[in-house]
């Protein structure tokens, strides 16, 4: 069983992932990770975002590990630098070349073979996992999203402002949106969620009743 959780930044997709799978007893994998991971390697060697062959170059290079729950990059334990701002706004762009998605998309079709597995990301329903028996779409409104950004790098210490996270994460949407391969959009047979006015705990509640409706 593969169940899909796609959407945008902030709406809770990774909390709700790694819940899910817990519940389920399946096992869970971060797809956008592997993007963040990459970035970071590119902005580790000084790699101009705008020189998309060497970016490639540096993706094919790339050792990406998840270890209880962790993300290693080259052997290194990288979980705590992933979700930086600058590392994120990096991994959109990185994300838009064509090249590093087929490399990241075979391997998180590798990862998936033989296991029950929860993944989330951006075209998880729509390109890697096209014919999963479960497909979930998350939304939620921009200034709940930026919201919860902020109290996410607060609670971590680090002084980021709402209006810099909003503005950030629409480009962010504008770009994803707009890409020529792979952009974010719901897959024709995803369910969508609003998690505006829902709590984590409802949302996990939601989506583990729709997948044990389909066992």
């Amino acid at each position: 069983m593969i169940v899909t959780i796609d959407g945008p930044a902030g709406t809770g997709k990774s909390t709700v992932a790694r819940l899910l799978a817990d519940s389920l007893g399946y096992e869970y994998l971060d797809t956008g990770a592997m993007y963040r991971m990459v970035a970071l390697h590119v902005v580790s060697k000084g790699v101009s975002l705008e020189d998309s062959s060497t970016i490639e170059a540096v993706a094919e290079e790339t050792q990406i590990d998840f270890r209880n729950g962790d993300a290693y990059l080259n052997g290194t334990n990288v979980s705590g630098e992933l979700r930086q701002p600058d590392v994120a706004v990096a991994a959109s762009m990185v994300a838009q070349i064509p090249r590093v998605r087929e490399i990241l998309v075979q391997r998180q079709q590798e990862i998936a073979v033989g296991r029950d597995i929860v993944c989330e990301g951006r075209d998880q329903g729509t390109v890697v996992f096209p014919k999963a028996r479960c497909k979930f779409y998350l939304t939620a409104s921009p200034e709940i999203r930026a919201e919860r950004r902020l109290d996410e790098f607060t609670s971590q210490g680090k002084d980021v402002s709402y209006d810099q996270l909003l503005e950030e994460q629409n480009e962010r949407d504008r770009r994803d949106e707009n890409r020529e391969v792979a952009p974010l959009r719901p897959a024709d047979d995803a369910e969508l969620v609003d998690t505006t006015e829902l709590s984590i705990d409802e949302v996990v509640e939601r989506l583990k009743s729709q997948v044990q409706s389909k066992l």
